[in-house]
Formats: structure tokens, C-alpha cells, sequence
């Protein structure tokens, strides 16, 4: 396994079996869980990202991360690497998270600093280097996520915040529009990052590859899919990675609007999940977008089960 990340890393989904007729009643389906990781492996991702926005974090318990993280990590079973989730309002918390995740082995942490640090490259700095001196064996992972949900740190900013803490030694840019972003964050960072990954659900893939972009971090219901534009742009096949870039982009358009509900119906519709309920707050897919998504599926070729055509 290697100790660089790149390729597709896919953010993986939380999912939920409900007892009762509100969402909010749902519990962690662990057999669900097991079959996600299973499905993500057999598609041949190069990483597994958890718990992460779409994983619908924000509505998860510390337990509940925890049991679900632990079971990531059994599933993978080493085939690949685990980056941990451990965005929280307080270094302390952030640090809590992280010793969970180093625990279980994991030797990546992907962190959202919070809004309330705001926007200034030293207070980050300062948000961050607490958090890297709790935990010295751990590399972060500085994430950049987009306004209203993100801090949308500068390109600047986000240069300073690295050369301040040596272990950031990767990068999520996801802010609009991220290839700029890119471009300024390779050219000017210190030798301590060993790279920056793209975000935004892989709708911006091959802008954010042409700029040295070294992996991609999307959802993870057509994972096949983007593992195998990521294997023809390595091997120099530019014209197959965009004839799937083009082919996908209708379903990534509508996972913009959907969020987890979306990814969840594909991946019932692909026989990974039995129940498709969500806990965060995301617009309802009705008959009209039912009928979209399952016309782009078909237009796709998706059915059950894992299709890769990986050379």
C-alpha cells in the first residue's frame, strides 16, 4: 500500500435503517456499512474517506463515528489507506477524533478548520498546529470546503497555513473555482506537501488532474466509474478519461442538488443498500427526479453490482 495518496477517494456514505416514520429515528446499519466498504474495494478505489460531509456527519453521535470508522478500517483490511474524518469546533475535539482514528491505525486525518476561526492564515495556522502537536504521528489533511458550509480559505491563505504546519502534507481544495486554487497552491507550497486533491464531487475532475491535482475525493455511487477516468488519464488516454467524464457529469449534476439521498438510491439501485433514508437535511428526489436519475443510470449502463473497465 502506498504511503502517497492519489486516485479516487471516495467519501464514503452513512447508512441508516429506520424504525420509526422520522429520519431523525434512524439507526446505523452495519451490515449496510460492510457492504459499502466491500463495494468501494471492489471497484478498485485507491483510498476510503469517513465520516466526511456526505457521510452525514454532522448528525452522527461520537459513538456512532466511531463503531462505523472501526468497521471501515476491518473491511479495507489494509487493501487500502483510511482517511479519517475529524473536523470539530475546538482543537481538543478535533484531537479526540483523531486518537479514535489512530487507534484503529489510520495514519491520515482530513480536517475542516472551523468558521468560527475564520479566515485569517494565522488564526487557522494556530487551529491547526494545536491539533498537529496533540497528535505528532498523524499527516493532515487541510480541507478547503466552499462558503456557506466551508471557510473558502484564499489561495494565499491556505500556502501560509501549509509552510506553517509541516504536518499538512495534503490538501482538499474544493472551493469555486478550484483549479486557479490549485494551480496557485502547487506553485508556491513548501516540500512538505506531498499534494493537493480535488473536491466538489469529481465535477471539476480533469481541470483539477491538468493542474497536478493527485487524487479526487467524489461520492461514492459511480466509484467504478471514476476509478476508471482516473486509470485512462494516467496512462495518457485523455480522450477515454473525458468520453466518461461527459457520460457521468449529467448524474454529478444532480448529486449537486440531491447530496447522500442521491447517492443512496444509486446505490440501491446497484444493490448495495436496502434503505435509502437520510438523516441530514437534503431536498426530497420526487417521482419527476426519480425518473431523471434512473434515465441517467440507464443511459449509463449502471445496474447492479460493480462494472469497471480498467486497463
Amino acid at each position: 500500500m502506498s504511503s502517497v495518496l492519489s486516485g479516487i477517494l471516495p467519501v464514503l456514505p452513512t447508512p441508516f435503517r429506520v424504525n420509526g416514520e422520522n429520519d431523525l429515528e434512524a439507526e446505523i446499519d452495519l451490515e449496510a456499512m460492510r457492504r459499502i466498504v466491500q463495494f468501494a474495494c471492489e471497484a478498485g478505489v485507491q483510498g476510503l474517506v469517513f465520516p466526511g460531509f456526505a457521510s452525514e456527519v454532522e448528525s452522527l453521535s461520537q459513538a456512532e463515528r466511531a463503531t462505523l470508522l472501526e468497521i471501515v478500517v476491518h473491511e479495507a483490511a489494509g487493501r487500502v489507506p483510511v482517511i479519517a474524518g475529524a473536523s470539530a469546533a475546538s482543537p481538543k475535539e478535533v484531537a479526540e477524533h483523531g486518537r479514535v482514528a489512530g487507534a484503529l491505525g489510520v495514519k491520515h486525518l482530513m480536517v475542516q478548520p472551523p468558521k468560527s476561526a475564520g479566515v485569517d492564515a494565522g488564526a487557522v495556522a494556530a487551529f491547526l498546529a494545536e491539533v498537529a502537536g496533540a497528535l505528532p504521528n498523524m499527516e493532515i489533511i487541510l480541507q478547503n470546503a466552499p462558503a456557506p458550509r466551508g471557510s473558502d480559505l484564499a489561495p494565499e491563505a491556505m500556502v501560509d497555513i501549509v509552510s506553517a504546519v509541516p504536518q499538512i502534507t495534503y490538501v482538499k481544495e474544493e472551493t469555486l473555482p478550484a483549479g486557479p486554487a490549485i494551480s496557485h497552491i502547487l506553485a508556491n507550497s513548501p516540500a512538505t506537501l506531498k499534494g493537493v486533491i480535488g473536491g466538489g464531487g469529481a465535477r471539476y475532475i480533469l481541470d483539477e488532474y491538468a493542474r497536478g491535482a493527485c487524487a479526487a475525493m467524489p461520492a461514492l455511487e459511480l466509484a467504478d466509474e471514476h476509478v476508471s477516468l482516473d486509470a485512462a488519464w494516467r496512462r495518457g488516454d485523455l480522450e477515454t478519461a473525458r468520453a466518461i467524464y461527459v457520460r457521468t457529469l449529467p448524474l454529478l449534476t444532480l448529486q449537486a442538488v440531491y447530496r447522500m439521498r442521491l447517492t443512496k438510491h444509486v446505490l440501491m439501485r446497484r444493490g448495495v443498500l436496502t434503505d435509502v433514508h437520510v438523516r441530514a437535511p437534503t431536498p426530497v428526489i420526487d417521482g419527476y427526479a426519480l425518473e431523471d436519475i434512473d434515465a441517467n443510470l440507464r443511459k449509463l449502463g449502471v445496474r447492479s453490482g460493480v462494472k469497471r473497465e480498467v486497463a
